[in-house]
């Protein structure tokens, strides 16, 4: 039987996107993992791409230049990636939609390509994650803010690592929102828009 979303995504709004591994299990187990998902994730947030992802990482490195300037401009952006956090068996997104089912093609890409890129290296065939991805609907810029903790804490509420090491963790956008990560590609705009200072959202974030 087909599964259908109940949520109707609609472009220019944001939502929370989640999905975990099939059975619980573990999708991203060391560094390489969550760096390669994290950059496939980059990838696919822009469309009209001219390679697929695994194909465009063996390109040298100035044609790898030259595709991304070619791509990553506004209009081919599929969806604004606001904020993120990677754990061992499931990932967070607050996206907001840039075109006609942009969030389920972005999604679908990444998923796609994340898949065929562990399975190949672990041997194993069939899906990585569980069925359809969620998706919740941000209605209020209050539920933006209190979303974004909630991503950001992750890590801590999961009990991987403690509170103090949050800075630290490096799958999750939270170091770029701090000022502690030069090269990063989220909107942090819609959330930081409401601290005073970077400190002050730091703060709203550790007085959980």
């Amino acid at each position: 039987m087909a599964t259908y979303r109940k949520t109707v995504l609609a472009n220019n709004q944001i939502y929370h996107v989640y999905n975990r591994g099939v059975e619980k299990r573990t999708i991203f187990g060391n560094k390489r993992e969550f760096e390669r998902a994290i950059n496939t994730i980059r990838y696919y947030s822009f469309t009209n791409s001219p390679l697929k992802f695994s194909k465009f990482l063996v390109q040298p490195k100035k044609e790898q230049e030259n595709i991304l300037k070619s791509i990553q401009v506004k209009k081919n952006q599929l969806v604004e990636i606001i904020a993120y956090c990677l754990m061992p068996n499931h990932f967070h997104l607050l996206l907001k939609q840039l075109q006609d089912n942009g969030i389920s093609r972005f999604i679908s890409n990444f998923s796609n390509s994340y898949t065929k890129y562990f399975n190949t290296k672990h041997e194993r065939v069939g899906p990585l994650v569980q069925g359809i991805f969620k998706a919740v609907f941000v209605e209020s810029d209050e539920q933006l803010v209190h979303l974004s903790r909630y991503i950001h804490l992750n890590p801590v509420s999961s009990f991987i690592i403690k509170a103090q090491e949050l800075e630290n963790y490096p799958w999750s956008s939270l170091r770029e929102y701090l000022g502690l990560e030069k090269d990063g590609f989220c909107e942090k705009k819609y959330v930081l828009s409401y601290f005073k200072s970077v400190e002050k959202y730091k703060q709203f974030i550790l007085d959980q």
